[in-house]
């Protein structure tokens, strides 16, 4: 598999990508209506590997910008003709404030649908120099996580780091393999010289498990393009968390979470504060553990079984009727919203598009200062995996 060196852009890969931009710019969450292929949806299983030694710093600020872009990915994707339900996990290795007998690795968030989890840590990650081990914390995310066994199902490992992938006492080829044997594809990103990522085992490691190979500028200084959309997508972003309904005894805990990671977004780009609007539009954006019209929807839960106490308090007072037209009234007017979000989000992906071919054409360093390269890394072996 031919390495590929996202830190010089050519006008010619920068071509390329405006046109699949353009190809995909109509469906910026979820795609138009046709008719889908019945039974249960398929899983897209994401597992980052994510280096915080202390010279990663570079790494982390683009996996917190880019998170949004990178899962709104697979609002866009197929696998067997439908649109996948979507699990991320997060493990830190390398890090020196991890405990040496388990290898510095942590295992940050398990697989799961609350997308917000993965933000919300990525946040509160702390580099501190370590040791990579490559080869183990591969090993401990094929062993530990909950994969799926569906034929049909996407399984795939990014593992991010710049030290020799063939560092610690697990041989990475081992570790690779046992993940292919499990379907697991294992895409490496090294943050460095490309040559050097070679010498060191990276582009070994993704070929072992079927993945792809890049490097990364892992210090890359994004140039924002902001768009006339994304003073709207952030107001309707924030007008659709009204349509929310917590229950549970998480409930709490979970509003605030979505709203904070809305904050965290906005603070880090115009364009990830976009990418989560237009995640927040899709069916990806899975909240049944709290939300109420999505646990209807997925059949989770029971209005009429439902303690008072536990429901939103607009609700408490209201019977079973009562209840069943709240949740309808909510789920219609969250509807609304995502259905106007997905036509900005596909207004700015126009827009967007159309920019970074301008620049490409008249600014060729503007335009690759443009590319989001964690991003654009994960995405492109998500759609060589994912096939046509």
């Amino acid at each position: 598999m031919t390495p590929i060196n996202l830190t010089k852009l050519s006008r010619a890969v920068v071509a390329v990508l405006v046109a699949a931009s353009l190809a995909v710019s109509a469906t910026a969450a979820d795609p138009p209506e046709k008719k889908k292929k019945s039974g249960p949806p398929p899983k897209a299983q994401l597992a980052l590997l994510l280096d915080t030694s202390n010279s990663m710093d570079g790494l982390i600020d683009q996996a917190k910008t880019q998170l949004w872009a990178i899962v709104g990915e697979f609002t866009k994707l197929e696998l067997a003709g439908q649109s996948p339900d979507l699990e991320v996990a997060l493990y830190e290795y390398g890090n020196s404030g991890l405990p040496g007998s388990k290898g510095f690795i942590r295992q940050v968030v398990p697989l799961t649908s609350d997308v917000d989890k993965i933000s919300e840590a990525l946040f509160a990650l702390k580099t501190n120099g370590g040791d990579e081990y490559c080869g183990q914390v591969i090993q401990v995310a094929t062993s530990d996580l909950e994969w799926s066994k569906g034929p049909k199902d996407l399984k795939a490992i990014f593992i991010a780091g710049n030290e020799p992938f063939t560092q610690g006492q697990v041989d990475y080829r081992v570790a690779c393999k046992a993940a292919a044997d499990r379907g697991i594809t294992i895409s490496t990103i090294h943050c460095g010289d490309r040559q050097e990522g070679i010498d060191t085992a990276w582009e070994d490691g993704a070929k072992l498990a079927d993945g792809s190979y890049f490097c990364i500028n892992q210090d890359h200084k994004t140039y924002a393009i902001n768009a006339p959309q994304d003073s709207d997508l952030a107001k309707l972003s924030v007008e659709l968390n009204t349509t929310y309904l917590p229950y549970g005894a998480q409930r709490e805990e979970a509003a605030t979470r979505q709203a904070a990671q809305d904050m965290n977004a906005a603070k880090s780009a115009a364009s990830a504060a976009a990418a989560r609007a237009g995640f927040k539009a899709s069916k990806q954006y899975r909240n049944s553990g709290w939300h109420l019209v999505d646990a209807v929807a997925e059949k989770r839960v029971n209005l009429e079984e439902l303690p008072a106490n536990e429901l939103p308090e607009a609700m408490r007072e209201l019977d079973a009727a009562g209840r069943a037209k709240y949740v309808a009234e909510m789920a219609k007017k969250r509807a609304d919203l995502q259905a106007k979000i997905r036509n900005l989000s596909a207004a700015r992906d126009k827009y967007v598009a159309t920019e970074r071919a301008r620049l490409a054409a008249e600014a060729p360093e503007d335009a690759a200062a443009a590319a989001a390269p964690l991003a654009d890394a994960v995405i492109e072996a998500v759609q060589n995996q994912a096939g046509p």
